[in-house]
């Protein structure tokens, strides 16, 4: 099994860094290919819980190499940080890698975001104002700073001068902010640099070269299927590629090279920002799902949206991504309901629609055609195999794999690392 992706297949939060801890001691390298520090995942070790916002989840795996690819826009400050922090906590990150080619989130990326989103108003796409959008924007646009750039000064200051000569009149004339000065983005930057110099690397040929003498790579989307800036719900949407497709060019990874995709999804669904959520709930059953799940943002804190579990989503992603496999997570969630509706279609103007609608405006008007399964009360956190959960609980996995697209290999019943039920192996 040389090489997996790892994807979200709903709007993110699913537990992707659950799925890639389990895969840990089974994989060489785990690499993030695209996003920034707008998303995060939250790992349990033990009595340890690890709040991840732009390091791969691999890094807490001992003998993992973590990889951030070139796909990643980076903010150096919040990557210093969050090594220090593992550190701190006797987490060994001396073998991160990174980039020469990733892109780099500037204070003045930051400030567009923020002053962007505001200016938009009722409009607004429910950024997290870290930078990520614009800083994609200027990859695009060819005046952005790559890693690279850092260590040549008088490169770094002439792309710079390319990206502020315009930023600035944006800032002053429109958006009434004061300039930003070359100098205090140069400063920004090259503090960093020497610390960083011993991780960047050539990691396209890094991981052709693992690959070529049988190590296994993961690789770990950012953001989810639904927030896929070509395949998502556009425009709430992230900036980047967070499907399986992503992993080719933002690794740079031959496509022929990956065998296995999961796509990871909560037993309900959740969103964060805007943008249509069809199985969306504003009652008590919203809060029970909200409050027994921990449902608050890893990197914002903000509560997230909550709904029904959404089957033509699951198919969907399924479709887009190639999934072989589901990771089914927070299965435990949903202990103590009397019954568990899931959206297995939807109206629109009437009409009975058993797939995602490629309209905005149909997806944002539809309504979940629901069908009803029996809950179970039993504390399901101990089962290991799939026989061990209660009947209902079983009945319940077994119509989403149906409806879903491809098979359920694992079962999250507990927030720990070991409180997965096994039903195939994700490796063989």
């Amino acid at each position: 099994m040389p090489a997996i992706v790892l994807i979200g297949a709903q709007w993110g939060d699913e537990g992707k860094g659950k799925a890639t801890d389990h895969l840990g001691d089974r994989v060489d390298y785990v690499v993030k290919f695209n996003g920034g520090n707008n998303a995060g995942h939250t790992v349990v070790v033990g009595d340890e819980k690890y709040a991840l916002h732009l390091l791969p989840s691999g890094i807490l795996s001992p003998g993992v190499v973590p990889v951030i690819a070139n796909g990643v826009v980076v903010d150096i400050e919040v990557l210093f940080e969050e090594l220090d922090a593992l550190a701190a906590r006797g987490v060994d990150v001396s073998r991160l890698r990174v980039s020469a080619n990733a892109h780099v989130i500037t204070h003045y990326h930051r400030t567009l975001d923020k002053v962007t989103e505001r200016f938009l108003g009722k409009r607004q796409i429910g950024t997290t104002g870290r930078g990520i959008g614009p800083t994609y924007a200027d990859k695009i646009n060819r005046v952005g700073i790559r890693i690279q750039d850092l260590f040549d000064e008088n490169i770094l200051r002439q792309k710079i001068e390319g990206a502020l000569h315009q930023k600035n009149h944006l800032l002053v004339k429109i958006y009434n902010r004061r300039a930003i000065e070359v100098d205090e983005i140069m400063q920004e930057l090259l503090q960093f640099a020497e610390r960083l110099r011993p991780m960047v690397d050539d990691t396209a040929l890094l991981l052709h070269r693992a690959l070529d003498e049988g190590k296994t790579v993961l690789f770990e989307a950012g953001q989810a299927t639904m927030l896929d800036v070509d395949h998502g719900t556009y425009p709430f949407v992230t900036s980047s590629n967070a499907t399986s497709g992503g992993a080719a060019t933002g690794s740079g990874v031959a496509p022929n090279r990956f065998e296995r995709v999961i796509g990871v999804v909560k037993a309900y669904t959740t969103r964060v920002g805007s943008g249509p959520f069809p199985t969306e709930l504003f009652d008590e059953s919203g809060d029970f799902l909200r409050n027994n799940g921990g449902e608050f943002g890893t990197t914002t804190g903000r509560p997230r949206r909550c709904g029904w579990y959404d089957a033509p989503i699951a198919r969907y992603s399924a479709r887009i991504n190639g999934v072989t496999d589901f990771v089914l997570t927070k299965l435990d969630v949903l202990t103590g309901l009397e019954a568990i509706p899931v959206c297995v279609a939807y109206e629109v103007d009437g009409v009975r629609v058993d797939e995602m609608p490629v309209s905005q405006s149909d997806f944002h008007h539809a309504k979940p055609i629901y069908e009803e399964f029996p809950g179970w009360s039993e504390d399901i956190s101990g089962a290991r195999r799939f026989e061990e959960l209660p009947k209902n609980a079983q009945d319940y996995v077994l119509a989403l794999e149906k409806m879903s697209g491809s098979r359920i290999s694992l079962i999250g019943v507990g927030p720990g690392r070991d409180e997965i039920v096994v039903r195939h192996s994700l490796t063989d």
